[in-house]
């Protein structure tokens, strides 16, 4: 007896071709965590999941539990929105990529994370409301660190005043800035979180450098 169809909400974190004609999808979903589908068919021209299934797309979907693996079968999916401004904009999609690839990197797959889902798809909705800007990245790391409960302890840091204020206000634990931050705060701020994740994460996705709009 097959097993019963499952539904959830999911954005799209990454996508690969599994044959010629089925896709692996990987999804963030608000209920079950991070996960893992297969579309059978879904690079043919006539198949049902054509022009749904891409990168940040969010969708409702249902699929079948596999009992041999952790990839499961996609049997639907019903577009919610396509986050068509990330597609005009190279700096808005680097900087969702780097995102999803923490994501990715921070998360058990199947382990459910309080906010996590929540976080990722703000974060697309907001992108486009702004210029690109550095900030929004380290705005990101911060509240991911925070929802994994690794946020960084500021007072033993040997971060200034003022770059502690940016990282506080950035991450809803402090006043709203009343001025922009300076270049070497940006740049304080950047540097501490990159050592803090490489010490947490052993390791910080090279899609990061780009994403902070930094030349290589």
């Amino acid at each position: 007896m097959p097993a019963p169809s499952i539904t959830a909400s999911g954005i799209i974190l990454r996508t690969r071709p599994l044959t010629e004609t089925s896709l692996i999808v990987h999804w963030i979903t608000s209920d079950l965590g991070r996960m893992s589908t297969v579309a059978k068919g879904a690079r043919r021209a006539k198949s049902p999941f054509r022009g749904k299934l891409d990168l940040f797309y969010q969708a409702d979907f249902s699929f079948q539990r596999s009992r041999r693996s952790e990839l499961h079968l996609l049997r639907e999916a019903s577009l919610r929105t396509t986050h068509p401004a990330l597609r005009r904009d190279l700096d808005y999609l680097r900087q969702a990529a780097y995102a999803a690839a923490l994501v990715e990197q921070t998360t058990e797959t199947e382990t459910p994370l309080d906010g996590i889902f929540e976080l990722f798809s703000d974060l697309l909705t907001q992108l486009p409301a702004t210029p690109a800007n550095p900030l929004t990245v380290l705005s990101f790391e911060l509240c991911l660190l925070e929802r994994l409960g690794q946020s960084p302890d500021f007072a033993a840091s040997r971060l200034s005043a003022g770059s502690v204020e940016l990282a506080q206000s950035l991450c809803g634990q402090g006043a709203p800035l009343d001025s922009k931050p300076g270049v070497e705060q940006l740049r304080e701020l950047r540097r501490f979180l990159h050592g803090f994740l490489t010490q947490h994460l052993g390791r910080v996705p090279s899609s990061r450098t780009p994403a902070l709009l930094t030349p290589a």
